[in-house]
């Protein structure tokens, strides 16, 4: 545009206004897209989760009856696994899955496609000690947390036992759960299992070998670690000091529920009935509470 010629005159140019008007706002009565949408809520999953978990090359042991067999996993999340190998199981079997150091895990067998195996993660938390040292931390726990846990009417007598390797035959129904303090945050995090010297953790946040978080079990309960490994949602952790087992007393665990449901990758097959029931001899609270105090009374 010509200012000059605008304001002084001159040779015709073409119509072109010093001031453009403005383009009108708002929805078109022709045009869908005009109209805009605002997002009423903040998205509240993560719907990469699933592809976040499925793994690559990754491998892995898996041991029944005192033998191991290597195996690659497919998936890890949700409280099971999705393994594939040269493997001769059947449903309902029980097995270990061992993913690293202070990484085995009682599985049950969910279901068998070829040579891909559906596996479920005990619900408890595995305390790896000898049966005796268990059984006193338990019923420590019990007493702590649990001190009005009454026997249920319909329950017959526990069971008399010969020898420490009988009591160890029987699931305990608690699970324990943390806060892993790292990478300038806090998530919630589920024990798998623990040992003096590292733990087994689930983990929905991503963690990186090597870093070292804090582990707090309880307002006056945490351990410093180092991840030592990281498959899928669940992670190695190995403790700087000896950690004393018997401090789990210190920390309220929460109890089993008795529903659980599968995740989606372990298929339809898999049902709503969980396989840690009667037939695994895993006890009730108040079943557990019987039997401790009967054995340690003796």
């Amino acid at each position: 545009m010509n200012i000059r010629s605008k304001v002084f005159g001159g040779a015709s140019t073409p119509e072109d206004p010093i001031l453009h008007g403005k383009k009108p706002k708002g929805v078109k009565a022709d045009a869908l897209d005009s109209i805009p949408v605002t997002r009423e809520e903040i998205r509240t999953v993560n719907a990469r989760f699933d592809d976040r978990h499925r793994l690559v090359q990754e491998q892995a042991r898996v041991t029944r009856d005192g033998a191991s067999h290597e195996v690659s996993l497919i998936n890890v999340s949700g409280g099971g696994a999705m393994v594939t190998g040269d493997l001769e199981l059947l449903l309902w079997d029980k097995v270990e899955l061992n993913l690293g150091e202070d990484g085995t895990i009682e599985c049950a067998v969910r279901w068998i496609r070829g040579d891909r195996f559906g596996l479920e993660f005990a619900h408890e938390t595995r305390i790896d000690c000898g049966a005796d040292e268990q059984a006193a931390i338990l019923r420590e726990v019990i007493r702590r947390s649990f001190p009005d846990a009454e026997f249920e009417a319909t329950e017959t007598a526990a069971p008399q036992h010969d020898g420490p390797e009988s009591r160890g035959e029987r699931r305990h129904p608690l699970v324990w759960s943390g806060l892993l303090h790292h990478d300038y945050q806090s998530t919630n995090v589920r024990l798998r299992n623990i040992s003096p010297t590292g733990a087994m953790i689930e983990c929905g946040a991503p963690l990186s070998i090597g870093s070292e978080p804090l582990l707090e079990l309880g307002e006056a309960l945490s351990v410093s670690a180092t991840v030592a490994w990281v498959v899928g949602d669940q992670a190695g952790l190995r403790f700087h000091t000896p950690f004393n087992l018997y401090d789990l007393a210190k920390s309220r665990p929460e109890v089993t529920p008795t529903n659980w449901q599968p995740p989606a990758y372990l298929g339809a097959a898999a049902g709503a009935d969980s396989p840690w029931d009667e037939q695994w001899q895993r006890m009730s609270l108040s079943e557990l509470k019987q039997e401790l105090e009967g054995f340690l009374k003796r």
